[in-house]
């Protein structure tokens, strides 16, 4: 059995407020904002963007990843609005499994006002009923407080629990892996 994916056109979702929709070079300038955030970025197992020609490289990349079919990520935007407040989607996707890896970041204005949570429940949504996944997993900073309550109210269980995994401000950090399988029918 092979999962559904099929990213072109590039699938735009909507949800009561948001508007989700493929990351572009005008998203260059809003997404080095957060992703050059210390703050922010302190549990992401990525490097803080030194410049904007390095988020532009990341925005080809998954760009690349979307027309391969190895991950899928969209801006959050208001309805009405451009801006992007940040991305969400599928960081990794496993084929052979059924299984994807959920992704998010949110441009720190926004925090607290369920953003995230209605951005995951569209992509969730997508992923259980359009491309068919049996299964979506987040790995999370052991640190990520937020992250991990914003995983369990989205239903995923807190399945494993891993010393040193993530390598992230040279140093080996705890990570928790969630998981939430596909609703029976």
């Amino acid at each position: 059995m092979l999962l559904r994916i099929k990213f072109e056109p590039f699938p735009e979702l909507s949800t009561e407020r948001l508007f989700l929709r493929r990351i572009s070079m005008a998203d260059a300038d809003e997404m080095f904002l957060y992703r050059s955030d210390k703050e922010l970025m302190r549990y992401i197992p990525h490097r803080l963007a030194g410049s904007k020609r390095e988020v532009e490289a990341l925005i080809e990349e998954i760009k690349g990843k979307a027309d391969n079919k190895e991950a899928i990520h969209w801006a959050i935007t208001l309805k009405g609005s451009n801006t992007i407040l940040g991305t969400v989607g599928f960081v990794r996707i496993n084929d052979h499994h059924l299984r994807a890896e959920l992704g998010y970041m949110l441009h720190t204005p926004q925090h607290g006002k369920g953003v995230m949570e209605e951005a995951c429940r569209a992509v969730i949504d997508y992923g259980f009923n359009v491309m068919k996944l049996h299964s979506i997993e987040a790995i999370v900073n052991h640190e990520n407080i937020a992250s991990k309550k914003l995983l369990t109210k989205l239903g995923f269980s807190n399945d494993a629990y891993f010393k040193d995994y993530l390598y992230l401000g040279g140093r080996f950090i705890d990570a928790n892996v969630y998981s939430l399988i596909t609703p029976v029918k």
